[in-house]
């Protein structure tokens, strides 16, 4: 960066250069604002991206301030101390922001004290959203991992991408007497797709990923889809021989005995951030095993969780019956808290590092989760509960879709805002190519839409509906179905029991009163919607399985018929 120079010349030109009768008032931008965007243009100074003052028109980066005064700073940031009326200070154009992405596991909307747990204790992911702007209705695009990874890669509806179920699947002969055949859908992200990763990339950022990759083996690992390293990514989605070394990921050595693979992780990447000199931005982005089975207790952690379950439960964990399958009614499981807790502890370190490196300031952290918690099982009970909300990572209520969702974006986001619009996860894609000044590629991200005027703290409802598609069978129970959410409307469809069901998320987040007989309108309504919706995607829906046995009698995984 050269050292800024003081512009006297230029400030005497400012009067023959500037045409004054050009700012009468405009329905877009005052004429102020007109004036003091050609005085930075004509002293080469570059607005930061931010908040957009009007559309089309450029952005400007403190809207929470008077106009004037958002001015005399955004100038004063080039300035060296000197009084703002005497010079103006030149200086290269600020950097592009860096982006962190931390992306947890099967996490859980209410697996964070953010979101009311008081078992789990998540001190830095509850300081990160008091620092920045918390959504309490983020949804995944899908209740399972790999198509909500694909869906943040690409901007594109898991439907869209083909990838519309975990890789690769739960083998069909897992599922009891199934009423529908296997779908086939994609093995991998296919290189054809344009991530996220390969556009800031082309725009001169370094990419780093680290942890869980799932969307692709050798040829289509994040190396091969836009990161420039890749520490620990592949085609699993569990961690090959667990959270302890000696583990067996083919891209990751351990380094230690016993060495613990999320603290690795976190080491890993504040490496990569220490290694940063400034020249070019970048993208971390840091993908949890954590808190995917298997659950492992964190050692370090596990100790706290076990005196505190003692102290304050009594008596068996409550269940809650789920058509085939049982949900955890509470949470009380130290191992599973502990895995909380290293992420949490994960959070914490990189946060304060990126502080300590002064590379706070300009640097965009999103926080979220690529479904809900395992709550639900068939035969056994699962690690942790999202109530108040229902059921569980791959379903389709909302204990399969809601997520945990922070974004602290410096000079956007308010600290401690709150947005309750409904957004999902192919919003990440236009939303950084926003915050890092690039164009929109709508060619690309084309199910995902910016959320810059949100993070600017624009008050805005959800205009478009919200779909899921899932016509696989997993083993948390969930049959074949699809989902939509339109404005505080939900309709969610069971295909194995030609059911469907119609909750008003406002006043029933936890969908226990089914509305689907008493407003048959709304049901209708929402039901043409999302048949719509399928067939402009083309989405692949469930064919009968000839072998169905309509007399059998469903038992949980394990169980036989005598």
């Amino acid at each position: 960066m050269t050292t800024p120079t003081t512009s006297a010349k230029k400030l005497r030109g400012l009067a023959t250069r500037i045409d004054f009768n050009k700012y009468q008032p405009s329905r877009y931008v005052k004429p102020r604002a007109q004036f003091a965007f050609e005085i930075l243009g004509i002293l080469q100074i570059e607005i930061v991206p931010a908040a957009p003052i009007a559309q089309d028109l450029p952005f400007f980066p403190y809207p929470k301030m008077s106009f004037f005064r958002s001015f005399l700073v955004s100038v004063s940031r080039f300035a060296l101390a000197v009084p703002f009326i005497a010079s103006f200070a030149i200086a290269e154009p600020p950097s592009k922001p860096n982006f962190i992405f931390f992306l947890v596991d099967d996490l859980g909307w209410a697996d964070l004290g953010m979101n009311g747990s008081t078992f789990h204790e998540t001190p830095h992911i509850d300081a990160l959203a008091n620092s920045g702007m918390r959504f309490t209705s983020g949804y995944a695009a899908a209740s399972i991992c790999s198509p909500t990874r694909a869906s943040i890669m690409t901007g594109r509806h898991p439907v869209r991408v083909n990838i519309t179920d975990w890789l690769p699947g739960m083998g069909h002969d897992r599922a009891y007497n199934p009423r529908f055949q296997h779908i086939d859908d994609a093995n991998e992200m296919a290189l054809e797709e344009v991530t996220i990763a390969e556009v800031l990339q082309e725009s001169g950022y370094a990419t780093f990923f680290a942890g869980k990759w799932h969307l692709g083996s050798e040829g289509f690992l994040p190396t091969d889809q836009g990161f420039d390293i890749n520490i620990g990514g592949h085609d699993k989605g569990s961690p090959p021989g667990g959270y302890y070394a000696p583990w067996t990921n083919p891209y990751l050595q351990a380094k230690t005995e016993n060495e613990y693979l999320t603290e690795r992780l976190t080491a890993e990447s504040i490496s990569f951030l220490k290694s940063q000199d400034g020249e070019e931005p970048f993208l971390l982005y840091l993908s949890y095993y954590n808190v995917h089975t298997p659950i492992q207790p964190y050692q370090k952690r596990v100790g706290h969780y076990e005196d505190k379950a003692a102290k304050t439960f009594s008596g068996e964990t409550p269940t809650i019956a789920e058509r085939r399958g049982t949900s955890r009614g509470r949470q009380d499981n130290p191992d599973y808290a502990s895995m909380v807790a290293a992420v949490d502890d994960s959070v914490g370190e990189i946060l304060d590092s990126l502080s300590d490196l002064s590379l706070d300031q300009n640097t965009v952290v999103i926080f979220f989760s690529d479904n809900g918690g395992l709550t639900t099982l068939g035969g056994r009970i699962a690690p942790t509960s999202n109530l108040p909300l229902r059921s569980s990572k791959g379903w389709l209520y909302e204990g399969g879709i809601r997520e945990p969702m922070i974004v602290r974006a410096p000079g956007v986001t308010a600290a401690g805002s709150v947005s309750d619009t409904p957004v999902v996860s192919m919003d990440f894609f236009p939303t950084m190519l926003d915050l890092a000044g690039l164009p929109r590629r709508g060619d690309l991200h084309a199910d995902g839409e910016s959320l810059l005027p949100i993070l600017c703290g624009e008050q805005t409802s959800q205009t478009d509906p919200i779909f899921w598609h899932y016509p696989h069978y997993h083993g948390s129970t969930w049959t074949p179905g699809a989902a939509i959410r339109d404005g505080d409307w939900k309709l969610i469809e069971f295909y194995e029991f030609d059911e469907v069901e119609l909750y008003n998320l406002r006043d029933d987040i936890g969908e226990q009163t089914n509305l689907a007989t008493t407003k048959p309108a709304k049901t209708a309504e929402l039901r043409e919607k999302l048949r719509d919706w399928q067939s402009v995607m083309n989405a692949q829906m469930p064919e009968p399985n000839p072998a169905y046995d309509s007399t059998a009698h469903f038992l949980p995984p394990g169980k036989k018929n005598n």
